[in-house]
């Protein structure tokens, strides 16, 4: 983090934003964080298929190990204009884990593993968490940018009562 940083309050952190480590990723030259705890594994993106009807940002489905995961675009789930097509040598699918549900990400690249203090951690812009479907749960200033901090529950749009 840069020194010259301004420190935020730890009241104003998320709960348990800060109490966990963080996978960092990038979609469209954004940085993007998911809790480390809530990823099964990273892998290389393969063979999907489509899902007819199904909403814009669900690219397909995948077999895993015996199970049929669904793998969203990362870019279009977050509002990001979608990839275009060309060099993927650094794409990955970012598997997420909320409870009995297991959801791919594809994102840009993987970037690093991310673990603030509870000082570092903002909460999200105003209007942003009272929106149920909006799935950043924090900002943390980092490499004089920002990377925002996802909830994967909203990410996968799953009920509250849901999972862990």
């Amino acid at each position: 983090m840069n020194p010259t940083t301004p420190v935020r309050r730890a009241s104003a952190a998320p709960p348990d934003a800060a109490a966990q480590s963080w996978l960092g990723f990038r979609l469209d030259g954004q940085l993007y964080a998911a809790p480390l705890a809530s990823v099964s594994e990273v892998i290389r993106p393969g063979e999907l298929t489509p899902v007819p009807g199904a909403a814009p940002d669900l690219l397909g489905i995948r077999h895993l190990r015996g199970r049929i995961v669904p793998v969203m675009d990362g870019r279009l789930r977050l509002g990001l204009p979608a990839r275009t097509h060309g060099d993927d040598a650094e794409a990955r699918i970012v598997m997420l884990v909320h409870g009995s549900h297991q959801v791919g990400l594809y994102v840009d690249a993987i970037g690093e593993l991310l673990a603030p203090a509870v000082a570092e951690v903002a909460p999200p812009p105003p209007g942003r968490a009272r929106r149920d479907d909006d799935p950043v749960h924090g900002v943390l200033a980092w490499r004089g940018g920002f990377v925002a901090l996802l909830d994967v529950r909203r990410l996968c749009r799953l009920p509250a009562d849901d999972g862990a």
